[in-house]
């Protein structure tokens, strides 16, 4: 289908695809070399289809090879030293690091729910099921990534990962502020977990309890916002925001005699004096660049809140626990179906589509019927999420 993707899995999205032999030759064969180490790799005995393990990079730590924008590039399996912002080639990471995919209890290829969304040196952590913190170190990433822990609700296979987060937070002694947000009414499971066993405990920790219509709080870069949604416990979603900004255009900065430190002043002060002694501002020589967003809807049925969260979003992560022939039991247990989330998807205008909280009853086989579902509606990218998978943030529209 022209001018859209359909993924299963880890084809067919930069980020996500597996490499072509032209791609590999080009990055040196990495993949080749790779694979001549699979045997020491974490999860391919684990995992019957690959979600991007290889084997080993060069210097012998374990890695992913994902593609971004055609070209293959290495993510290895370490811990990056606190305070730096992750990048791949000096770019600021925007990604989603799917850490399990599974609904109420955890499969042999599904853990429970966990979801690392990583944004310009932010980490937002979303419903740390259990096992989440042994999926971090399979997929790489490390409690000092962590600057936010984000519970929709407190049903088990969205929170019982919090206690080993939360010990792995304080045992590895981050010194930056982690916040908490959860739904208010759930204070008390919240401290239930916070508190779950003995431990040398941390004060970077900061609660943040959500009530009311719409909470915001300002994160680094971005803005984050909760909404509420329909379930039959209390459950919130998740909403990150990048403020709109603008993109320098270099044929005008040129044609105004704009150049070297000029430019940064026209950016810091909104004009600037040339050396003919002209005054160029910055709306002459720059356009509106729009802000990226993602969405992170748990579980709910179709409701009001969820279309506010994914409206106009890059990336929506959403549950979709049921094929529509079982629409009954996802309306009375407070879940979507793929049809439901590929709905959503359409009204909102959204980018992409990240598929996730599946029903033990379906298996990776079932995964293209999802697509099929979603594919009555929406006609954007669509992922169905699988652990360990990393699925990009698109690029800044035009």
């Amino acid at each position: 289908m022209t001018g859209s993707t359909e993924v299963t899995g880890s084809a067919g999205i930069p980020g996500l695809a597996e490499t072509t032999n032209e791609e590999s030759a080009r990055a040196g064969n990495v993949r080749g070399a790779a694979e001549a180490t699979r045997g020491r790799a974490m999860s391919d005995a684990a995992w019957p289809y690959s979600p991007g393990a290889l084997g080993d990079a060069a210097d012998g730590r374990p890695a992913f090879l994902t593609v971004i924008d055609k070209w293959p590039i290495i993510l290895c399996r370490h811990r990056r030293p606190m305070g730096e912002t992750p990048s791949i080639g000096g770019v600021s990471v925007r990604e989603l690091v799917v850490l399990g995919t599974s609904s109420a209890v955890p499969t042999r290829h599904r853990n429970h729910n966990g979801y690392l969304l990583r944004w310009d040196g932010e980490g937002f952590l979303f419903d740390p099921g259990e096992g989440t913190q042994r999926q971090m170190l399979h997929a790489g990433v490390s409690a000092h990534d962590i600057t936010w822990i984000c519970v929709t609700h407190f049903h088990g296979d969205h929170c019982l990962g919090v206690p080993g987060v939360v010990q792995r937070i304080a045992r590895d002694k981050v010194n930056h502020e982690v916040r908490a947000a959860y739904p208010a009414s759930g204070e008390t499971y919240w401290r239930r977990l916070r508190n779950a066993s003995a431990f040398t405990d941390t004060d970077v920790i900061t609660p943040r309890p959500v009530s009311g219509e719409v909470v915001r709080w300002p994160s680094g870069p971005v803005t984050l916002t909760a909404r509420p949604l329909s379930h039959p416990v209390q459950s919130y979603g998740y909403r990150v925001d990048e403020p709109g900004g603008r993109r320098m255009l270099p044929e005008e900065l040129a044609r105004r005699g704009v150049r070297g430190p000029m430019i940064g002043e026209l950016q810091r002060r909104g004009s600037v004096t040339t050396p003919d002694g002209s005054t160029v501002t910055l709306a002459e020589c720059s356009a509106p660049r729009p802000g990226q967003s993602a969405a992170f809807v748990m579980d709910t049925r179709l409701c009001d809140g969820a279309f506010a969260l994914a409206d106009g979003v890059d990336l929506l992560v959403i549950e979709s626990t049921f094929l529509s022939g079982e629409s009954a039991l996802a309306a009375q247990y407070g879940h979507l179906t793929a049809a439901q989330a590929g709905q959503i998807a359409a009204a909102c205008g959204v980018r992409r589509l990240v598929l996730t909280h599946f029903s033990e009853r379906y298996t990776a086989a079932d995964e293209p019927r999802f697509v099929d579902e979603v594919r009555k509606s929406y006609a954007g990218d669509v992922v169905t999420a699988r652990d360990l998978m990393r699925v990009p943030v698109p690029k800044r529209a035009a």
